[in-house]
């Protein structure tokens, strides 16, 4: 089964590629307050579809590049581009 996650376009400046902010909460170990952590995917849009701010998901694929190894599944909400 394909690993799904859903994150912010932060960049589509390159062709077919977006840049997506994936955000999670993490408590910590000892203390017990929970912060906010981010990573960053590089994401294979075949169409160029995404634009900066959209809320997007997208599944783990077969390496296309150096650092591209995810794919595009879905635009889930149309952000506004600031």
């Amino acid at each position: 089964m394909a690993r799904t996650l859903t994150g912010t376009v932060v960049s589509d400046s390159r062709d077919k590629t977006i840049t997506v902010r994936v955000d999670r909460r993490v408590s910590h170990s000892l203390y017990k307050k929970q912060y906010v952590t981010s990573k960053k995917f590089h994401v294979h849009d075949a169409d160029n579809t995404a634009k900066v701010g959209d809320v997007v998901e997208f599944t783990d694929h077969r390496p296309i590049s150096k650092t591209k190894r995810w794919n595009l599944k879905a635009v889930v909400d149309e952000g506004s581009a600031s």
